[in-house]
Formats: C-alpha cells, sequence, structure tokens
C-alpha cells in the first residue's frame, strides 16, 4: 500500500525531539527521511538513558523510526558537500541549530534555494530570529509561563512530565511543512518554514493565553482545578483518583442524580457553571465525601453510563491497556532483522483510510545508510 507522502525526500538535520517528531510523523506517511547525525556519537538521544530497549536509548528509539541514517562531518569541506548534494535532490530540508549555523556551512536557505528553488526548508529555533538562545523544553516551559499555571500553587511552578513544547513545536513544524508542499504544488515554488519553542507555546496555552490578552487576567497555577470550568479536577474514591470534566448543566444534573444528591442541581450555588466555578471549594468537599462512598471504577461504570465525562487516573501503562481495550492500536512492534530484536513503539496517532500510516523500518543505527549521501 503506498504512503500519502511516497516519492517525497526530506534532509533532516534535526537533533533531540522536536524536529526529529516531525519528520517521523512525515516518514510514516511515506517520505523518505534522511537522518544526518555527527559521526561517531549521532543524535544527542542515542545516548540518553536509562531507560534502554536491547542497548539503546528508549528515547532515541521514540521519535527516529522509518529513517535512514547517514553520519557527515558538516566542518569538513568533503561533508558540507555531501550535505549540499543531499539537499541538492530532497524537497524539504529540517533544521533545528541555533540560528547562523546553517548558513555558515553554507548550507542556508538563501544558498539551497539556489541550487533548489522547490526546495522547502524548515528551521526550528527556541527563540525565534536570530535569537541564539538554546531551546531546551524545561526553560521554555519556564520561560513561556507554562510552569506558572502547571503545579498546586503559584509558589510551585511545576513541569509537564514529558517534553510537550518540543512535541507541540514539532507537530506545527509538520504541519508549516505540509503546507509549504501544498503551494509547491500549486506554483512550483519551495519557501522557507520558521517555528520556534515560544510562539509554539504560547499558541499552545489556548484559553489561558487568551485569558491574559483579551481580558489582562494573569492566570496562576491551581492544581488540578480548573479557572473556567467545575466541577472540572481529581478527586478521592475509596480506592484511588478520579476526574470529573463536568462541562455543562446537563453532565452536572447527571453527576448528582448518580451521587444520590440531585438537590444540588437546582442549589443557587451550583445550578449554573459560573456559580460552580465561583464556589468550587464548597462543591467539591461535598463531591469528596460522596465519592468516598465507592471505588473509582464503580463511580466510572455509573458516570459513563450516565455520559458524564469521567475516569481513574491511569499510570502510561494502564493508559496504553485502555487504549487497547478500545481498540485504537496502540502499539507497534517492527522486525529488525539486523538486530534480531522487535522494537515496540507506540503507533502514529493519523488514521487515513486510503494511506495509512506505515512501519517499514525500526529507527537506524548510526551511519547505517552512508551510501545514501554518496
Amino acid at each position: 500500500m503506498s504512503g500519502a507522502l511516497d516519492g517525497l525526500v526530506i534532509a533532516d538535520f534535526g537533533r533531540v525531539l522536536a524536529g526529529p517528531y516531525a519528520t517521523m510523523l512525515l516518514a510514516d506517511l511515506g517520505a523518505e527521511v534522511v537522518k544526518v547525525e555527527r559521526p561517531g556519537s549521532g543524535d544527542d538521544t542515542r545516548s540518553w538513558g536509562p531507560p534502554w530497549a536491547a542497548g539503546e536509548s528508549t528515547y532515541f528509539l521514540a521519535v527516529n523510526r522509518n529513517k535512514r541514517s547517514a553520519a557527515i562531518d558538516l566542518t569538513s569541506a568533503p561533508g558540507r558537500a555531501a550535505a549540499r548534494s543531499l539537499a541538492e535532490r530532497a524537497d524539504v530540508v529540517v533544521e533545528n541549530f541555533l540560528p547562523g549555523t546553517m548558513d555558515r556551512l553554507g548550507l542556508g536557505y538563501e544558498t539551497l534555494r539556489e541550487i533548489n528553488p522547490g526546495l522547502v526548508y524548515c528551521s526550528i529555533t527556541g527563540f525565534g530570529g536570530e535569537h541564539v538562545l538554546p531551546g531546551y523544553d524545561l526553560l521554555i516551559q519556564a520561560a513561556g509561563g507554562l510552569m506558572s499555571i502547571t503545579g498546586p500553587d503559584p509558589a510551585t511552578p511545576t513541569k509537564a512530565g514529558v517534553a510537550v513544547v518540543d512535541v507541540i513545536t514539532g507537530l506545527h513544524a509538520a504541519l508549516g511543512i505540509l503546507a509549504a508542499l501544498r503551494h509547491r504544488d500549486r506554483t512550483g515554488a519551495g519557501q522557507r518554514v520558521e517555528v520556534n519553542l515560544l510562539s509554539s507555546l504560547l499558541s499552545a496555552l489556548t484559553n489561558q493565553a487568551s485569558s491574559y490578552v483579551a481580558a489582562d487576567v494573569v492566570p496562576r497555577a491551581m492544581g488540578n482545578s480548573h479557572p473556567s470550568i467545575a466541577p472540572y479536577a481529581v478527586f478521592r474514591t475509596a480506592d484511588r483518583p478520579l476526574v470529573l470534566a463536568v462541562g455543562n448543566d446537563r453532565q452536572f444534573t447527571e453527576l448528582v442524580r448518580v451521587l444520590g444528591t440531585p438537590e444540588l442541581a437546582a442549589d443557587r450555588r451550583f445550578a449554573t457553571n459560573a456559580g460552580r466555578v465561583a464556589h468550587q471549594h464548597e462543591l467539591a468537599e461535598i463531591l469528596h465525601e460522596r465519592l468516598a462512598a465507592d471505588t473509582a471504577d464503580a463511580w466510572f461504570d455509573a458516570l459513563n453510563e450516565a455520559r458524564v465525562p469521567c475516569g481513574p487516573v491511569n499510570d502510561i501503562a494502564e493508559a496504553v491497556a485502555l487504549a487497547d481495550r478500545l481498540g485504537l492500536g496502540p502499539v507497534v512492534e517492527i522486525a529488525d532483522s539486523e538486530r534480531g530484536t522487535v522494537v515496540r513503539q507506540i503507533a502514529n496517532p493519523i488514521r487515513l483510510s486510503a494511506t495509512p500510516a506505515r512501519y517499514r523500518t525500526p529507527p537506524p543505527r548510526l551511519d547505517a545508510d552512508e551510501a545514501c549521501v554518496s
């Protein structure tokens, strides 16, 4: 079965997470991705462990399937010539070096567009423009405001449990690349695509950023509560935590009916969402008391039958098991004949009816495909 992006060649100079995540998504859809790495050590994430799987970093494995690896010394003249040759025949170049680095190597956009006018050239930076501050995810979570709204209270800024800014930026990069390719399909002309971690995070802050720019309200950390919806938080049950995500009055009416307190739906404090937000601490105490009477799974069954959004707080193993029970096929297995192993990974979440994602090859060994740039 063909892929939606079959025939597309991507020269991937990206490292760590944002760039490799973007190019892996495109590779899953059929693009040929040549991953350019440092000789000897390769992508930084090859050494990021534990944990390891068959001696390899699970971090690296997570975002590098369906790619070929070529170790090229970009500090040498032969290496730069090989990279330039690869870019000349590529449809897309992706890079996330500090601003100015690719220009100094003779691999900047203005140089490459002269030899490849249809080239889509995607640059990923930390802060955009020519700002040379390194763009580490934790730094952006702090500087970009995410940590100020994450955690139990304003005095305890907390990072997300995954490098979410890198992932969001990778998604934006993939979207920008596809838009630029659509433009090239119509006109024959390539263009430069620029994304940066700070702008991507600000966009992803959505309602929280809007509360500031539209209403001059600066959000603060509220733990597991929500500034605009209630009850929308984590609650205690007889055995383990349960999330309630009640988004409208019908759901609230059904919630309190199942809990055996239907009168709360008519209580002036709780009859509307605005009222529930204003009195959410009072409401939370009532809900905690009622939910403590049974287990999380029992409430999950009863509330789901009433179409009240809720769910237990799963660990990642339980989350994967849930997706499997729902028939989502969350895990793929890729046979690796060279290693004599099977690499297990999370599947691409995009479902296409005619050109689905394909899992052709496992993440490559360093410089396994040197001949592809010869």
